[in-house]
Order: structure tokens, then C-alpha cells, then sequence
């Protein structure tokens, strides 16, 4: 076995499972990023450990495969309260912090506080390394943990308060790269034949199926397969936010995103349906709003990789393990075509005409300042064909999931999964994923706040997203809220939803970032194409309605 320091040991090993970015807060295990400097991975300094976190979950959505991110013991809490949003989106994010010595552990050592707990919260496997002769069995662990079943984020503490111990340490060591664990997913399991006969028979049989494709579909890159099922078998399909790429928007099958962030059609179909089958869905409470949808008593089908996820949510008359795109496969392989559900398909499609007719003035509207209905109209049209379309949460995540289109089969759709923020410093990560593909994020000027230092971050490392911010200087998703508390719009209240007006496209230009303000729906495409062109950090201010608020989901009464 060769001998190197620890931090030799890290980059060759990144470098072996295809990491090309790394993305921290300084100072942590300065020998590895000394090392990976030599062998090419680019490292990313954050202006924030949660940026960097961000960074890494988008990188990893993107890339299919995992993300690294890096923070001192002082940051390790932070870091911890970023990965938040990979492990709700079941992203495979490697978190490497350092941590005290074990003798300064439980003694008020400066500006440390206990990892443990805060990483038990937001990772599927979180481990002390002690000793670099631990660390080869430890990080081969970490790449095949967060790739495997379920994926999501795994955490190193290695000893040292920048991780020196391990870092800077010496030791005979072998790089040993388990290939399968370079990407998710790392292994293909079937449902056995029985269950898949079983599944077929339920679905052929049912009068009113309703398939809901989640974030599994496109992990595992089955967007073919569910277009062959759903046709073979004559079944709508609604998709979660993390699925929305999956199937295509003009599909006669298609019914749109459904739960909490929904079109009203997919939620009604959904509720009018007499057996749901979940696929690669945890059928949590966004994509069910709460659990109402489907109703009570509904059927339910699920498959998913993981079989504790199997009936986690709803009874099951089946549950089905094994990853989507083998699993699909095997049961198109075994059914056989089902004559069109004539009525059931009319009756979705009647649906679905009745909510783009009920939109469509909204969507339209030539209003001043603009709906943001329109402004997604727009985008949808103008969206460069393999463009990856970044989204925040809240109103953006409402948006850009149900008021846009993904037009082109190459366009790719990934969202934030928690916490307000993550699309500027996710959209850098994205792009770093896929450098040669268009990176667009939307967000509202109450998410560009949260971290519009990364421009910086974009900026030094020649990184050039596109940010539209849906700028109608307020949190008005919380208007409603707040006015219900106060009994009427108010100053009491109006303090706690309005912002300041700002300019962000001359805070973009001050930065030497492009920037540009669009005012009407006529002047977004050439604002568009030129920040695309700049190749800078580039943020297009669109100034939009206050009143432009989404409306509640759909649910039964």
C-alpha cells in the first residue's frame, strides 16, 4: 500500500468516483484541497456553510450521483442546518466537517457545540473518524450509503477542528473506487413476479386508475417506462414537484402536479380516481395536501426502492419493492394493452381544459406590474431547449411547478425542498453539474435575499446562472396569514409581509454581474438572451403584482 497524508487519500478518492466540485466554508482539511487543486476538482468557496450545502444537493439532483460538501467544527451546525433541503429531496450529499479533539469533547472547548444531534436529524449515516487508518472504510461507506436505497446525505466528522488530524496525517492507504456507487442508482431490484401480476390485475381492473410519479422516476430515470406503462395501461398521470420532467406536459395522460403545490385539475382526478398508484413516491404531505388526496378509503398501489416507505402513508391493497425503471419494465413486459378508458380519459382531459380555461386570463393578462402567471407563461415559451430550470420554494416553487410547461424532452426541473433560498446558490451548484447547459433559477426578492452574497461566489469562479426574481417587493405568500392575525391590512401587518423596493439588477451591476429589469411580459425575451450571452452571473429583476398570490390547493370538502 502506497503511503500519503490523509488529505492525498481524500482527493484521489473523490477523484476516482467522478466528483468534480467540492463546495465549502473555509478553513477544513486545507491538505485535501491542496491535493485536489493538483488533480482538477474545482473547489468552491462559499460565502456561507448552508450555500454550500445548497450547492452540493444541486449538484448532486443534477449529476445523479453524489455531492461534497466541506465546513470547520465552528460551521458544522450550519452546514448541518443546510442539508436540510437534500434530505427532504432524498439528494446523495456527502458532508465532511471537522470536530474537537476527543479530549476537548464536554469541556466548553471554543466555539464548539455537539455535532451528533444536529447531523442525526438530516443524514442517513453521520460518523466520527478518529484515526486515518479509519478513514478508507468510513468514506467508502459514505459514497455507497448516500447513493443506495432511498439516497440522501451522509456526514464524516473527522478529528481536529479543520479535520487535521486526518487530513494532514500519513498512513500506508489503498484508493479502492466501488464503481456502482459513482451514481444512483447503484442497484436494480424487481418486485417478484407474483406481486407484478398482482399490480396488473388491480390496475387493468379498476374502472378510474390514477398513476402519481414521484421524485424515484426520475432518480431512476424512468421517464420512458411510465410514458409505456400509462399507455399500455390506459392510466392519467399527476407527478409530484420532483418528477415533473418525467412525463410530458402535452401527453393525453397528462394531468399536472398535484398535492399542495398543484394545478386543480390533478388534485380533482386524483380524488375522483377509484385506485391510485404511487411510483417512487413517499406520498408524503406536499404531493397528497396533507394526506387528502386521494381520500380516505381510496386503493392505493405503491412501489419504491425502499420498503419501509411501503404503506408509510396510506394502507396498501399492494405494495411493490424495487427500483422504478426495472420494476416498470418488468411490468410492461407482463401486461398486456388495456382498450382505452374512454370515459375515465375524457373526463381527466375535461379536467385539465377547465383549469387552463380558468387561468387562462391570468395567464394572459397584460396587466402592469405583471401577473406572475404571465411571467411563467413567458418563460415557458422562451426556456432554451436543454435549459435546467431551477426553482425556490414558496410562491416560486407554486409557479414554476404548476404555471410552467417543461416543452422540450432534454429540459430538466429540480426545486427546492425546505427552506427559502436555496435556488441562487442551488442554480450555482446545477450549473456546475452541467457546465455547457442553460441554468435558469426563479425565485421572489424575499428568496434572493437569503444569500445573494453567492453572486460573489458565482462571479470569482466564472459560474453564469440566470436568475429571474419575481419581484413584487413583498412576502405575499404570508399576506393572508398575516391579515387574518390583525383583522384587516393594517401597518401592524404590513410590516410582516412588505419589503423594500429594491433594484436587484443594479445590485447585480455593481457587482460586475449583468442585470437587467423587465417591466412588461414584451421586454423578458431580449433580457434573456442577453444574460444568457453576458456569460456572467446574470439576474433579471421583473417586477411583478403584489396581488399576484397563489391560491389554496384544491382538496374534498
Amino acid at each position: 500500500m502506497p503511503q500519503m497524508t490523509g488529505g492525498r487519500f481524500i482527493a484521489e478518492t473523490f477523484k476516482g468516483y467522478g466528483i468534480t466540485h467540492v463546495f465549502f466554508m473555509p478553513v477544513i482539511a486545507p491538505r485535501a484541497l491542496y491535493e485536489m487543486e493538483n488533480l482538477g476538482i474545482k473547489r468552491i468557496m462559499t460565502h456561507g456553510e448552508k450555500a454550500a450545502a445548497y450547492m452540493a444537493d444541486a449538484y448532486a439532483r443534477v449529476n445523479r450521483g453524489p455531492g461534497i460538501c466541506m465546513a470547520q467544527s465552528v460551521g458544522a451546525a450550519n452546514l448541518a442546518a443546510g442539508l436540510q433541503d437534500a434530505y427532504l429531496a432524498c439528494a446523495p450529499v456527502i458532508a465532511i466537517t471537522g470536530r474537537q479533539t476527543q479530549i476537548n469533547q464536554q469541556r466548553h472547548a471554543y466555539q464548539e457545540v455537539d455535532h451528533k444531534a444536529p447531523f442525526s436529524a438530516v443524514t442517513k449515516y453521520s460518523i466520527n473518524v478518529g484515526e486515518l487508518d479509519q478513514l478508507p472504510y468510513f468514506m467508502r461507506q459514505a459514497f455507497r450509503e448516500s447513493v443506495s436505497g432511498t439516497p440522501g446525505p451522509v456526514h464524516l466528522d473527522f478529528e481536529g477542528f479543520v479535520g487535521q488530524n486526518i487530513a494532514e496525517a500519513e498512513a500506508d492507504l489503498d484508493i479502492i473506487i466501488e464503481e456502482q456507487f459513482t451514481r444512483m442508482p447503484p442497484f436494480r431490484p424487481e418486485p417478484e413476479q407474483s406481486s407484478v401480476r398482482e399490480a396488473i390485475k388491480l390496475l387493468t381492473q379498476a374502472k378510474r386508475p390514477v398513476i402519481i410519479a414521484g421524485g424515484g422516476v426520475t432518480y431512476s430515470e424512468a421517464g420512458a417506462e411510465l410514458v409505456e406503462l400509462a399507455e399500455k395501461l390506459s392510466i392519467p398521470v399527476a407527478t409530484s414537484l420532483n418528477a415533473k420532467e418525467t412525463f410530458p406536459y402535452d401527453h393525453p395522460l397528462a394531468i399536472g402536479v398535484c398535492g399542495q403545490y398543484s394545478r386543480v385539475c390533478a388534485n380533482k382526478t386524483v380524488c375522483e380516481a377509484d385506485l391510485v398508484f404511487f411510483i417512487g413516491s413517499h406520498a408524503g404531505g406536499q404531493v397528497t395536501n396533507e394526506w387528502k388526496i386521494p381520500p380516505k378509503g381510496t386503493p392505493v398501489i405503491q412501489l419504491d426502492i425502499n420498503p419501509s416507505e411501503l404503506g408509510r402513508s396510506f394502507p396498501l391493497s399492494l405494495g411493490l419493492q424495487g427500483d422504478v425503471q426495472a420494476s416498470l419494465r418488468k411490468m410492461i413486459d407482463n401486461a398486456d394493452p388495456v382498450a382505452e378508458r374512454t370515459e375515465w380519459i375524457t373526463r381527466a382531459q375535461d379536467l385539465v381544459r377547465e383549469w387552463r380555461n380558468e387561468v387562462a386570463p391570468l395567464v394572459n393578462s397584460d396587466d402592469n406590474p405583471m401577473r406572475p402567471e404571465r411571467l411563467c407563461k413567458e418563460l415557458t415559451d422562451l426556456l432554451p431547449q436543454d435549459a435546467i430550470l431551477v426553482s425556490d420554494t414558496g410562491h416560486s416553487g407554486i409557479w414554476t411547478g404548476t404555471m410552467m410547461d417543461l416543452k422540450y424532452p432534454d429540459q430538466m426541473f429540480i426545486r427546492c425542498a425546505g427552506s427559502l433560498g436555496w435556488g441562487l446558490p442551488a442554480a450555482i451548484g446545477a450549473k456546475c453539474a452541467k457546465p455547457d447547459r442553460p441554468v435558469i433559477c426563479f425565485t421572489g426578492d424575499g428568496g434572493i435575499w437569503y444569500h445573494m452574497t453567492e453572486l460573489d461566489t458565482a462571479l470569482r469562479y466564472n459560474i453564469p446562472t440566470v436568475t429571474i426574481v419575481n419581484n413584487n417587493r413583498s412576502l405575499n405568500q404570508e399576506k393572508s396569514v398575516n391579515e387574518r392575525t390583525y383583522g384587516a391590512q393594517t401597518p401592524g401587518s404590513d410590516e410582516l409581509w412588505i419589503l423594500t423596493d429594491a433594484d436587484f439588477a443594479k445590485i447585480a451591476q455593481s457587482m460586475d454581474c449583468f442585470g437587467a429589469t423587465v417591466n412588461h411580459p414584451s421586454e423578458l425575451s431580449g433580457a434573456l438572451d442577453q444574460a444568457l450571452a453576458s456569460n456572467k452571473p446574470a439576474i433579471i429583476d421583473v417586477k411583478t403584482h403584489i396581488e399576484g398570490i397563489a391560491p389554496r390547493a384544491w382538496a374534498p370538502e
